[in-house]
């Protein structure tokens, strides 16, 4: 999303609160990256999160009174900013903090849980309090404008974030006889229902990606499952384009991948929920399964047999998230902000 951000607008200075040039990529190591004076502390790089109680602040003290329009990008305090009378404030909202609202649980450990409990109370009403500083909001999808709905009491505009759908193309041959499943290897992502669906039917599975599940999920997995690790984008591209489907049995706020390899004119198994509940068109482009449980997935596996999805129905679709389409829906949202 920045890198598309940086087309619209190649001379707008770029704002975080603390950064580490040698990780980025080397296109944007030129850019105009102002942190706050939390990059100061010794050693931040290592323990950022630590700081978090102090991360509004820092948001806080930078001052935008020579801009029309500040954009924050916001999955935790950006929204913070505070502008002047003349400045308006526009929320890229990727959604509200979860470790704040909604899977505490997930986020903290039990004790620290108990211990951060005054903190996060704290850091809550800091975030509500944030949330309606920003003259407009707009969310990256239905799932998290409901969210925003829900926690700020903020209405909401929608534009999705853009996917590179110039990059991954059909490659006009019949697909192969194997699924494919494109995700960080962590629990949330539910590959472990993709490796038992396939397990039980037989069919082949290649897994791309790392993460912390890898040795729990390799010893589910069955003769016919095959760990492909970390592949470069032009391998990842190939895969999408000689798969039978693509398996999203997860939740993702948005989901980048299967709208990817509907690009690549192949269709998409998903739990209907979340971004891919926007992204799939049921029946067209793939099919749904309505839990996230192994008989649901393996019986929508089975459906998308006896379903007819064209490749050139998958492309159109994903077209609707190419990122011309993101920039002239941002851009003209911002330009409004400046004359509104």
């Amino acid at each position: 999303m920045l890198q598309q951000l940086r087309i619209l607008y190649p001379g707008a200075p770029i704002y975080t609160s603390v950064f580490a040039p040698e990780n980025l990529p080397s296109e944007m190591r030129s850019w105009d990256v102002r942190p706050s004076p939390l990059q100061r502390f010794p050693l931040v790089r290592h323990y950022s999160r630590a700081l978090l109680p102090l991360m509004p602040m820092a948001f806080e003290m930078f001052d935008f009174r020579d801009y029309d329009v500040v954009l924050t990008m916001s999955s935790a305090f950006s929204k913070n900013v505070n502008t002047a009378s003349g400045t308006r404030s526009v929320c890229y909202c990727l959604t509200p903090p979860r470790y704040l609202w909604d899977l505490r649980g997930e986020y903290l450990g039990r004790m620290t849980r108990f211990l951060a409990a005054p903190v996060l109370a704290h850091l809550r009403e800091v975030d509500r309090r944030a949330a309606q500083r920003a003259d407009r909001f707009v969310a990256i999808s239905q799932t998290v404008a409901d969210r925003v709905q829900r926690w700020y009491a903020r209405d909401t505009d929608v534009i999705y974030p853009p996917v590179d759908t110039d990059r991954i193309r059909p490659n006009g041959r019949d697909a192969e006889n194997f699924y494919l499943v494109v995700a960080r290897l962590v629990g949330y992502k539910r590959v472990d229902l993709a490796i038992e669906a396939c397990n039980r039917l037989g069919r082949e599975l290649r897994v791309v990606g790392t993460g912390p599940e890898s040795k729990r999920l390799r010893a589910l997995a069955g003769p016919t499952v095959q760990f492909l690790g970390a592949q470069s984008d032009e391998a990842v591209a190939d895969l999408y384009a000689r798969t039978k489907a693509f398996l999203f049995p997860g939740f993702e706020d948005f989901g980048i991948a299967p709208i990817e390899a509907q690009a690549a004119g192949r269709p998409v198994v998903a739990y209907r929920a979340g971004g891919a509940a926007e992204t799939v068109v049921s029946g067209a482009t793939g099919v749904f399964c309505e839990a996230q449980t192994v008989d649901a997935l393996t019986d929508a596996i089975e459906r998308l047999d006896r379903t007819d999805v064209e490749p050139g129905a998958c492309r159109t679709n994903a077209e609707r998230f190419a990122a011309p389409i993101f920039r002239e829906r941002m851009g003209r949202l911002l330009e409004s902000m400046q004359t509104s």
